[in-house]
């Protein structure tokens, strides 16, 4: 019996974690296992795991690890505890007695309206039909972006390159979807006559999200594009998104369009990724009234207390709000009744 093994099968085929999930849990619980001496089972008491906990924070174990890491680890290791007592393996979870290091809360990041009006507004020609004619134009143009300059090829790759880092960052942002959902996307998951998009999340639970028209229409168009640069009809099976090469998406890829193309918006400073613009959606939607349980839905939270994170940024602005215009606030509290 390999308890180990057994836990990495069960939450990769039966629950249905992503593989990047995956390797983090064999990671973890590889490393739980080289510290006990490869004797896993037998060294799940909450002693030894108190034990384990101070070795990563005092960085006895490889570098020193932060509370937000070491919280992790833990609750790896709380899972498997769970998985094996399911099975009697073991009788009870020691790792719920085990008290865990606290973590300052953050503020999820996000970007204001003004910075990404701009951003919208000083691209709005790579998403237009007028460039997509003059794509068009090229005809079947088989996208290599090491096409050598003077070639005529490289005019066609970098309008399509420019297009679709756009709708990267549109789509994003105007259904709040992870960079693993975005990626996941097939062209038949856009429904244009609905205006919706069908969305695969964790657990390969599928949700729908609606489509604002001016997205459904940057989407059509930039199928248009896809469908120049292979040359030939797409089915609905196939990618939604792909690299000029004509192929789907990869994390790295989307992340670093994500960067490339808020790199010179003002106003747009600190860390440049997907999951921003998925905060500033629910930030945006939360300071527009939007309740909690819609907002749940729409990000495909399995529960509210994810989503209530988003109520400490409206509270900060609210503040702000207070602080100019309440009475007593502006005069300092004095004078006031």
């Amino acid at each position: 019996m390999d308890p180990t093994g057994d836990y990495l099968t069960y939450i990769s085929s039966v629950r249905r974690y992503s593989p990047r999930t995956c390797a983090i849990y064999s990671e973890v619980l590889n490393g739980f296992s080289a510290w006990c001496g490869g004797d896993v089972v037998a060294s799940l008491k909450s002693s030894l795991i108190r034990s384990y906990e101070v070795a990563l924070l005092k960085g006895e174990i490889g570098e020193k690890k932060g509370p937000r890491t070491v919280n992790l680890h833990l609750s790896v290791l709380s899972g498997f505890c769970r998985f094996l007592v399911k099975n009697g393996v073991i009788p009870s979870n020691p790792v719920k007695t085990v008290s865990r290091p606290k973590v300052e809360k953050r503020l999820p990041e996000f970007y204001r309206d003004e910075s990404m009006r701009e951003y919208f507004e000083t691209t709005a020609h790579s998403a237009s039909e007028e460039e997509l004619d003059i794509l068009l134009s090229y005809g079947k143009f088989e996208g290599d972006p090491t096409a050598k300059k003077g070639s005529g090829r490289e005019v066609p790759v970098e309008m399509y390159g420019r297009r679709l880092r756009r709708a990267i960052i549109s789509t994003l942002f105007s259904t709040g979807i992870r960079r693993a959902e975005l990626i996941s996307l097939n062209i038949g998951s856009a429904d244009f006559s609905r205006r919706v998009m069908k969305v695969t999340g964790k657990g390969d639970k599928t949700r729908e999200i609606p489509l604002v028209p001016s997205l459904c229409k940057e989407i059509s168009l930039y199928l248009q594009a896809a469908q120049s640069m292979v040359g030939r009809p797409r089915t609905a099976a196939e990618p939604l998104f792909i690299s000029v090469g004509g192929k789907r998406l990869y994390p790295m890829f989307v992340e670093r369009a994500v960067r490339e193309e808020l790199g010179g918006v003002s106003g747009i400073t600190g860390k440049k990724s997907p999951h921003v613009l998925r905060h500033s959606l629910a930030t945006d939607l939360l300071n527009e009234g939007a309740d909690l349980n819609s907002i749940k839905e729409l990000l495909g939270h399995s529960s509210l207390a994810a989503t209530q994170v988003y109520t400490h940024n409206s509270v900060e602005k609210l503040k702000k709000v207070y602080v100019n215009a309440h009475p007593r606030a502006k005069s300092g509290g004095k004078n006031g009744d």
